[in-house]
């Protein structure tokens, strides 16, 4: 196994005084994966730069940027009522240089795929996620070529996906030296923004949040899982939406990849299987949430069909499920956020899902340009570790606009027959394409 030599851990606090007090977390915070999200960029070397991701200039850049993102140098803590929230210390976040003789980065993204493995070599290790625990971590690594790993871990309970790619961008728009005019927009920590109501009112069901029935034909997922990364080109993307007429190219892509899971699962056609999606409701609020919202702003949808449904249809009748799984507003997001105040939401199940299931999450919105230090856009953005099997993540791939790369984990008997079958739909469908 490849090994990493850490070269130094130090804490890195902010570089001017910042706010004390709390941050109220809102139910949807408490209410996301209780743990550390972590995730990986690779920098090819750039030998035209003196100072190429130099441990110094990255931990001053990291410091200036928790001035303005201070709550992240704080840690996770407990109101009187025992609610977690964000006690604004300023005890700052956990850096880590390291060193590889191991990996050269094209090597490297050869080998990619994220894993136990990847993730312990690249993240700093993370401590048990309750209070008081740290709320990022970070590692440079460097490769033998010059190349660079940018590992980070944030607190899930203080951050989604978008609001850790602005963390980012603002962090490495500091490094480069962006003036304040330059500057992408200040973070907002307003949570009670998500509050529950006074008068609290579900109208929907949230099964999402609720106890998932024992699965009749497929045990639950486990932790054990084999991922890979599948390029899909511009022209298949293409292609797939114009097959799914009126479907966003996340939906397109995610309706064949619940159908070729179903198939390469082997599931009986009577099973039930779920797709589950994540929706960032920033933009569909009423009014809409502020666009440097800092927090968890997504809520967790779902569309149920039976697998025969799923395989027999054309490909857009997944899509057509996505759609209505995907499409909620304000309405939904109030209602699933007054059903959590009404629940224990700490104790809420965050385990594993039925085989059956599929679990689709968009990072389209991340853009690699963003994540600029100023030594270059990265050559790849995506999670480090899968937490089980029956997850995709949906990205733009690096360097082939309008292409997509799927971060996927299967069952490790499903995966070679969903790989076959997925080149070989969307092989089909070029052909159906071009008559």
């Amino acid at each position: 196994m490849a090994a990493v030599q850490v070269l130094s851990t130090e804490m890195v606090v902010p570089a001017e005084a910042t706010p004390g007090g709390a941050v109220w977390l809102s139910n949807l915070d408490l209410a996301a994966r209780r743990g550390y999200t972590p995730t990986v960029y690779f920098y090819r070397p750039n030998g035209e730069h003196v100072g190429f991701f130099a441990a110094d200039a990255v931990k001053d850049s990291l410091a200036r940027a928790l001035v303005a993102f201070y709550p992240l140098a704080g840690r996770l803590g407990l109101d009187g009522a025992g609610r977690v929230q964000i006690d604004c210390t300023g005890e700052g976040a956990v850096f880590v240089a390291a060193r590889s003789d191991h990996y050269a980065l094209e090597d490297l993204m050869n080998e990619f795929v994220p894993c136990g493995e990847m993730r312990d070599l690249f993240v700093p290790p993370t401590p048990a996620p309750n209070p008081p625990c740290v709320l990022l971590l970070a590692q440079v690594t460097y490769l033998s070529c010059g190349g660079v790993v940018l590992g980070l871990a944030l607190h899930h309970s203080v951050v989604d996906a978008r609001s850790a790619a602005l963390f980012v961008e603002t962090w490495a728009s500091v490094a480069r030296g962006s003036t304040k005019e330059d500057a992408p927009v200040p973070p907002s920590f307003d949570h009670r923004l998500l509050a529950a109501r006074q008068k609290r009112a579900v109208p929907y069901d949230h099964p999402e949040y609720k106890p998932e029935p024992a699965p009749v034909h497929a045990a639950t997922a486990a932790s054990t899982y084999a991922s890979a990364l599948i390029t899909v080109s511009k022209q298949q993307v293409s292609v797939l939406r114009a097959r799914c007429a009126g479907a966003s190219t996340f939906r397109a892509v995610v309706a064949l990849v619940w159908q070729c899971a179903c198939r390469a699962r082997g599931l009986p056609l009577d099973a039930e299987t779920r797709l589950y999606s994540m929706i960032d409701m920033r933009p569909r609020l009423a009014p809409p949430l502020p666009q440097g919202y800092f927090g968890n702003a997504v809520i967790r949808t779902s569309t149920v069909a039976t697998v025969g449904e799923v395989v027999s249809n054309p490909v857009d009748y997944g899509a057509r499920r996505a759609r209505a799984a995907t499409s909620q507003g304000d309405d939904y997001a109030r209602s699933l956020v007054d059903y959590l105040d009404g629940v224990d939401v700490m104790n809420l199940p965050r385990s594993g899902i039925s085989r059956a299931h599929l679990r689709a999450i968009s990072w389209m919105g991340m853009s690699l340009s963003d994540a600029d230090f100023g030594w270059g856009a990265p050559a790849f953005m995506g999670p480090a570790l899968m937490y089980y099997s029956g997850f995709v993540y949906v990205m733009n791939a690096p360097g082939k606009e309008g292409a997509l790369t799927l971060a996927l984990s299967l069952e490790p008997e499903s995966m070679p027959e969903f790989r076959k079958m997925f080149a070989h739909e969307l092989a089909r469908l070029e052909v159906w394409y071009t008559m």
